[in-house]
């Protein structure tokens, strides 16, 4: 073989290989996600990777990985995620990255996209959306959050964890395909997402300088955690998921806050439901049988003081944070899961402190469905962001 041939040959294959020979491929199955040794170091360090092949692969990608990197500001050092990266050739810089905070799953490990659950849709149903974006030329990069599927629990709506966990997929991916992954990148995330986006978006000229965000696209973010909490204690009926949500916020709060004793603060009925937010997933916790059975003013002993709890739900509450790189809000009008008045609420109080954005509504749209509906007008703007 030629020399210049054979040289081509081997940078191309350089190019093409994941990481550096310091990265370690990781085992088969749940082993992954649990290893024995821990991981010291700077946030954002990959621990290991494999190919990804479950049912969480996005179809049209040249590749799928997993990765298994350090976060921090959670219950558990560790957290999993995946890159999905375009065919074609990469091009001068690398591939700009979308990195895609998904929607409620659970607290239960079993419950973690990664680790291919999937019942209702749970995932599944974004996955029109991330196709487009592979399509277009993004690479695509996603966390399961910290706790969600690796040691620890998650800790639900805990703004500033899940938006580490965020910035540090992203961190991670880029040390695993240095010359495949461009440093500027977009955020977008859809309702615990969407709240995960934001909460990423403010920390990341501080907790990621090395990248270059270019703006945050949030679909239907969940916002005013406290506000609601108040307004869901006085409904005399079974919420269904709305119940569930509830009952994963007040799971995340025990752990975040171990300080408030939530156990003591629940109902005789939702203490003996408690146990359920560490193995069952969203969609089994919103049956009758379990949260999505009870009514909703039944969740909080009343005769308890729930100040406490309130205020250290409205920390995590977006509506305090000041992005300074653009934000899109995506929001379907139909929606009774992220109502549109509280998301309306969102954008007046960034404008009012002079957040950069933009907001858009989608006439008739659920919950579930706006991630679809705006899929063009968001693939369109994130184009021109990542230019």
């Amino acid at each position: 073989m030629p020399r210049v041939l054979l040289a081509t040959v081997l940078a191309s294959a350089l190019l093409a290989a994941p990481a550096s020979a310091t990265v370690r491929h990781g085992p088969s199955g749940l082993h992954f996600y649990k290893p024995t040794k821990h991981l010291h170091g700077h946030h954002g360090r990959l621990y290991w990777w494999r190919a990804e092949k479950g049912n969480d692969a996005l179809k049209g990608a040249k590749r799928n990985l997993l990765i298994l990197y350090r976060s921090s500001g959670g219950s558990g050092p560790l957290v999993s995620g995946s890159v999905a990266v375009p065919k074609g050739k990469t091009p001068k810089g690398g591939w700009p990255v979308i990195a895609y905070a998904h929607g409620t799953t659970g607290i239960a490990d079993a419950c973690a996209p990664t680790r291919g659950y999937d019942a209702d849709d749970l995932n599944s149903y974004a996955f029109p959306l991330l196709q487009r974006w592979l399509k277009a030329g993004f690479a695509v990069v996603r966390t399961d959050y910290n706790g969600l599927g690796t040691r620890g629990v998650h800790e639900y709506l805990f703004g500033r964890a899940e938006g580490r966990s965020v910035l540090d997929s992203v961190l991670a991916a880029r040390r695993l395909l240095p010359r495949t992954l461009a440093k500027r990148y977009v955020i977008a995330g859809h309702s615990q997402g969407g709240h995960a986006a934001l909460f990423a978006a403010a920390a990341a000229p501080h907790y990621a300088p090395g990248l270059r965000l270019r703006g945050t696209v949030a679909f239907a973010p969940a916002s005013h955690l406290k506000t609601q909490f108040q307004a869901i204690m006085n409904i005399a009926q079974p919420g269904g998921g709305l119940g569930s949500i509830v009952a994963l916020g007040l799971r995340s709060q025990n752990t975040a806050y171990p300080g408030l004793h939530v156990t003591s603060l629940l109902t005789q009925r939702a203490r003996a439901l408690f146990p359920q937010t560490e193995s069952r997933c969203y969609d089994r916790l919103s049956k009758p049988d379990s949260f999505g059975g009870l009514p909703l003013n039944e969740f909080l002993d009343k005769s308890k003081d729930l100040t406490p709890l309130l205020n250290d739900l409205g920390k995590s509450d977006p509506e305090h944070l000041r992005p300074t790189t653009p934000v899109r809000v995506e929001q379907g009008t139909a929606d009774q899961t992220v109502f549109e008045s509280f998301t309306k609420q969102l954008v007046d109080e960034y404008k009012a402190n002079y957040v950069p954005v933009v907001y858009k509504t989608y006439a008739g749209v659920t919950h579930g469905a706006i991630v679809n509906a705006a899929a063009a007008d968001s693939t369109k703007w994130i184009r021109k962001r990542l230019k």
